[in-house]
């Protein structure tokens, strides 16, 4: 076995592997970049080495300085996580001649399944069914429309060497193709140093199902069961569930023997993740391999208990894999939600800053139910331009499927930042979604369920009642607080207040009272009395306790005159107010937007990548205006209506903040 590993990787991934090295007893070494400094991976492990800028083209992505790095610190193995050189053939080859293991796959089996053409020319030649598609090189964008239209449309045009949604557009006409052609290539070079790609026939309400296999250097390999991936935006994963609602036993055993065989075809001897997509008839197609650990892997490790990156550590140091096929059991259910920097409200586009609140959910084990965060970032940390927008991967497991979507939630709930966008709201949302809880899922579903983009929704229901509850409840321990001020009031004993209060969620109002019971206190909402529990104190961002018995989070963020309360995916501005307060509040002019219309804003913190129109020129509507970059994707900002530009304020390689001025119209 090793006794000291490189993690040729950052973020939560190269946190994941020094949790696993370090449980074995192995030390660590990191990698990390100007951006990367102070980062958790920097911290955690027991060495760490600079290898160059933020721009992981001078940094991540450079194998000498991996290989460097390995020499100065004497590991004797590199684990290369997810994305950056995982998947690249030349690694592994290079890390053999310097007398370095790869904790991964061989090269001829990443050259074979990593490149996502010739892993379609392996699985047919396996006799795995794949999707129609075009599989040779494609030199440019009028050979993509002709292939495109023998195909028939959508088709979809995909990297080459790409992942986590890079590289990738759905087009349904020609014109879509050439551009999604110019737009997948470039991305493509940019992320993976590699600009082919590849156009295969799009498959209409698909489902995204993977397998989960691992191999050995000894010829063996089992599945480990699926998972579904099929919440996605952008094309990128944003829920991942083990195992899928869809499949039943035999088709789960048909597509793991397919998995095997293809793995094998091809020497596999590592963890892999073989990728169907499937119909909702079951039926289903080889789409990709990804010959290295998945993002979503935690959902698998939970529901058989087997972690994977201990298993690819032992795989590379030469053992046996430790288990057979029969020896596979699939237990529960896990549901992981990807916690993105990004702005669900602007059409998922990214954000960056400082974190200045960063308050997970308690991790560990409770009557039955698991949550684990997978992260690898802190409080007051910064979420920088250069890289995935990633956070933290929040993971449940449970008995059931909707236990585990019930913890999930309440996690989600318990889960506080600040400091920058992020997607929780709409993950907190989608898990009261009864789409998703039934399981009739598709890789449409985000579009097909928010057509017009994400709204956080108002609260109704049993979920207004609660926030009402818990407003009122805040604002009672505030003024607790203050009639304890020593010398600024009489002793509280002495104190009469108002125990009648007007609850505003927005612009909704509810009467309640305060009512004293044994032990603390209730909230009267309606003539319904809710009891109310918490050690919440003033300052925490999220409220935790009971109501009516039940037992809740709730976020609270500090606002004027009040706070913005979050639960169960609404959220809403809470006042509260004695009854003459109210009156007078409802007496108040309402504030006024300032009207932007005329002006194109940048919808998040990027760099300028092109300016396709020029001062005075009339656009249409659907025209492109420009293409903004923001962690590896590129953005094509486009024209809302006709009109004329009037002025032009960007320029190609500007570097601009959420809301700068792009151009105006006149």
């Amino acid at each position: 076995m090793f006794d000291k590993i490189l993690i040729a990787n950052r973020g939560e991934i190269a946190c994941r592997v020094i949790k696993t090295a370090r449980r074995m007893g192995i030390k660590t070494v990191a990698v990390y970049s100007d951006a990367d400094r102070d980062a958790l991976h920097v911290e955690m492990a027991d060495e760490a080495v600079h290898i160059g800028p933020a721009a992981a083209a001078q940094s991540y992505l450079v194998i000498e300085k991996i290989i460097e790095a390995c020499k100065a610190t004497g590991a004797q193995a590199v684990h290369p996580g997810y994305g950056f050189l995982s998947e690249r053939e030349a690694f592994p080859k290079a890390l053999a001649e310097a007398g370095i293991v790869f904790i991964g796959p061989n090269p001829g089996a990443i050259a074979a399944m990593g490149d996502k053409i010739e892993s379609k020319k392996a699985a047919a030649a396996a006799k795995v069914s794949t999707v129609p598609g075009y599989l040779g090189v494609i030199e440019g964008p009028e050979q993509a429309v002709q292939i495109a239209n023998e195909i028939g449309y959508p088709v979809m045009i995909k990297a080459s060497a790409g992942g986590g949604g890079k590289g990738m557009r759905i087009a349904y006409s020609s014109d879509e193709v050439a551009e999604g052609f110019a737009r997948a290539t470039s991305e493509a070079a940019s992320s993976f140093g590699d600009s082919r790609v590849f156009v295969e026939k799009f498959i209409t309400d698909p489902r995204h199902i993977e397998i989960q296999v691992l191999g050995d250097k000894h010829g063996n390999v089992i599945y480990l069961g699926e998972r579904e991936c099929s919440i996605q935006r952008r094309n990128q994963k944003v829920i991942e569930e083990a195992p899928s609602p869809l499949l039943d036993e035999e088709t789960r055993r048909l597509m793991g023997e397919q998995a095997v065989a293809l793995a094998k075809a091809v020497g596999y001897d590592s963890a892999g993740t073989v990728e169907f997509v499937a119909g909702q008839d079951k039926s289903f197609y080889f789409l990709e391999m990804n010959t290295r650990l998945q993002v979503e892997h935690p959902v698998t490790e939970m529901i058989t208990g087997i972690d994977l990156v201990e298993e690819m550590i032992r795989v590379a140091a030469g053992e046996k894999l430790r288990l057979a096929q029969s020896d596979v059991k699939l237990n529960g259910w896990s549901v992981e939600s990807r916690i993105y920097a990004e702005d669900p409200v602007r059409n998922f586009l990214p954000s960056t800053g400082r974190l200045v609140t960063y308050r997970p959910p308690n991790e560990g084990e409770q009557d039955g139910i698991t949550v684990r965060n997978d992260t690898g970032v802190y409080e007051g940390g910064e979420i920088s331009i250069y890289y995935d927008p990633m956070i933290a991967k929040l993971v449940t497991h449970a008995p059931t499927r909707l236990q585990a979507i019930e913890a999930q939630a309440t996690a989600l709930d318990a889960f506080a930042i600040e400091g920058i966008r992020h997607n929780i709201p709409f993950l907190t949302a989608l898990m009261q979604h009864p789409r998703w809880q039934s399981g009739k899922l598709s890789t449409g579903f985000i579009a097909e369920e928010f057509p017009q983009g994400f709204r956080a929704p108002a609260p109704e229901g049993i979920v207004a009642h609660r926030m009402a509850a818990v407003g009122a409840a805040v604002d009672h321990i505030l003024n607790e607080r203050k009639r304890h001020i020593s010398g600024q009031m009489r002793p509280a004993s002495a104190v009469k207040f108002e125990r009648e209060r007007v609850v505003m969620l927005g612009t909704e109002r509810h009467e309640v009272a305060i009512e004293d019971i044994d032990g603390g206190f209730a909230v009267v909402i309606d003539g319904e009395t809710w009891p109310i529990a918490s050690g919440w104190i003033p300052g925490e961002p999220v409220w935790n306790g009971t109501v009516g018995g039940e037992e809740i989070a709730v976020q609270v963020r500090p606002i004027l005159n009040g706070v913005v309360l979050s639960h169960a995916g609404a959220s809403a501005e809470v006042r509260v107010y004695t009854k003459r307060e109210a009156e007078l509040a409802a007496l108040m002019p309402e504030r006024l937007e300032a009207d932007t219309g005329k002006q194109l804003l940048c919808p998040m913190p990027g760099l300028v990548k092109a300016i396709s129109v020029a001062q005075g020129q009339e656009v249409k509507a659907g025209e492109p205006l420009c293409i903004v970059e923001a962690m590896k994707m590129e953005n094509v900002l486009r024209a809302e209506r006709d009109g004329t530009i009037s002025k032009i304020h960007a320029k190609e390689g500007d570097s601009l903040a959420v809301d700068a001025v792009i151009l105006e119209f006149a």
